[in-house]
């Protein structure tokens, strides 16, 4: 089952639900987050309050995307309580990537390995722990809050003082607190976590700075279990044509570290588990345009899509304009 929202013409929130071809508005659902907090809060699994509520008109979702009137796939009515934030180096890439990895780490000592490379084994050799145990946890970064998050078809908007705009199709976890502090996944879905590169690769310790960016996720929620094997495709559209394309893969076949050991390692901290709030957690990403040299530029469309997970996300980059930074005592 996939949801999603929606702006109808009245600027009223709708929530589509689709198991199937058709989509349908949900029947008196103010919103995913509503519907989230109405499972949490009764027990009901979503899929099973979604069942009773019922639904009724069906829409054309394809054509609503293009109309520009999808909405992020969840909100909060309050942007400061939805989270953005992510782990890196989980993925084990394609197998001509994943054995190079492995020669290198076999045949350097730790004195020669990069940071990133031993965080990178350490995923691999203790972040799929056994059923009940801790794993090792992994790289984390932060984004920003729900002012940051982008709605699919929404412009992607790199500041002006970046040296890179570059795309990372990811696959992402969307979550919700409930009233006792206990989170609750609601589901997976599509992700571009936009970053800038260039200013990671000057140094390591830039990393946080190059992740503080705009997020887009979408348009559909996965609900239920996430598939083990994701194949996807991002690409790059420039002037209506293919700048570039390249399959990504992700999933727990494709991956180091299990989907509950990245939740742990998040959600261990109290700060993330404040009753309402709501998260999207994005799992990282093997594909790269930047890795291929690609450089973007403003009116570049980014495109990413995998079979399990619905319609496209695709988003146009803009370029800020500079704003003049100013602090005055009071």
């Amino acid at each position: 089952m996939l949801i999603s929202q929606m702006l109808d013409d009245t600027d009223t929130i709708r929530v589509i639900v689709r198991d199937d071809a058709k989509a349908r508005i949900v029947n008196g659902a103010r919103s995913v987050y509503s519907l989230a907090l109405e499972a949490a809060r009764t027990g009901v699994g979503l899929v099973s309050l979604i069942d009773s509520k019922g639904a009724g008109e069906t829409v054309d979702l394809e054509a609503i995307a293009k109309k520009g009137r999808l909405l992020t796939p969840i909100n909060h009515p309050d942007p400061a309580h939805l989270h953005l934030t992510g782990t890196g180096l989980t993925h084990l890439g394609s197998a001509a990537t994943r054995d190079s990895m492995h020669k290198k780490l076999a045949s350097e000592g730790d004195e020669q390995l990069t940071d990133s490379m031993k965080m990178f084994r350490m995923g691999i050799e203790g972040g799929k722990p056994a059923s009940g145990e801790v794993g090792v946890q992994p790289e984390w970064f932060y984004k920003g809050n729900g002012t940051m998050a982008v709605a699919p078809g929404a412009p992607l908007l790199s500041p002006a003082f970046a040296q890179d705009a570059g795309e990372e199709p990811e696959i992402a976890g969307i979550y919700i607190v409930g009233d006792d502090g206990q989170p609750f996944r609601i589901g997976f879905t599509l992700s571009n976590e936009f970053s800038d590169h260039v200013t990671e690769r000057v140094n390591y310790l830039f990393l946080a700075h190059s992740k503080l960016r705009n997020a887009s996720f979408g348009p559909e929620i996965l609900l239920g279990d996430l598939p083990t094997d994701i194949r996807g495709a991002s690409r790059i559209l420039r002037g209506g044509k293919t700048l570039w394309e390249k399959p990504f893969l992700s999933g727990e076949t494709n991956m180091s570290h299990t989907i509950a050991n990245l939740e742990h390692h998040h959600f261990k901290y109290p700060a993330f588990r404040q009753p309402g709030d709501v998260h999207v957690h994005m799992f990282g990403t093997a594909t790269l345009s930047f890795a291929d040299g690609v450089i973007t530029k403003a009116g570049d469309i980014f495109e990413i899509e995998a079979p399990d997970f619905g319609l496209p996300l695709r988003n146009p980059l803009e370029i800020a304009k500079p704003a003049k930074i100013e602090v005055k005592a009071l």
